[in-house]
């Protein structure tokens, strides 16, 4: 099952790569979703390896996921590997320049189940995949507009 979106955000693509690897902002964005997470790793810097464990519940279940950067390329490409129970997922952040001041963000997420159960858990997911996507798509669209608020070099329009 996959994913994809991409968002056209109004800043350099440095300052987008150094929000998209601010990774402990995302943590704390997870905690405050009620889900338990935490650095497995031991590296002080953003690189290949940085691993996190996580627990949430998702329906009705305890859920576990081991995820890790397998891939990094600044300020271009992020590609993290993770498992959870049957699962295998991939998610590939890519960030594109579309000029000094805009850069283009795709953000793709393959699921792969690996067991019976596992299977039946996607094949189910498949029948909101139109409300996943919009999901998907609105949480890439809020880090977007994040990204713009933050960026010192925005531009103030006063309508």
């Amino acid at each position: 099952m996959k994913f994809s979106t991409r968002q056209d955000i109004e800043a350099p693509i440095g300052f987008v790569f150094s929000r998209a690897t601010d990774f402990a902002s995302f943590e704390r964005q997870a905690l405050r979703r009620g889900v338990e997470i935490e650095r497995v790793d031991e590296n002080e810097e953003t690189c290949v390896g940085l691993q996190w464990s996580a627990r949430f519940s998702f329906r009705g279940k305890p859920r576990r996921v081991q995820a890790e950067l397998t891939d990094y390329e600044e300020p271009h490409r992020l590609f993290f590997q993770s498992v959870s129970g049957g699962i295998e997922a991939n998610m590939e952040v890519q960030l594109l320049p579309l000029s000094r001041q805009r850069t283009r963000v795709r953000l793709g997420l393959t699921l792969m189940p690996r067991t019976l159960p596992a299977r039946l858990l996607v094949q189910s997911l498949k029948f909101a995949k139109n409300n996943l996507d919009d999901r998907f798509a609105k949480r890439v669209k809020s880090f977007g507009r994040d990204v713009e608020e933050r960026y010192p070099g925005k531009r103030n329009i006063s309508a």
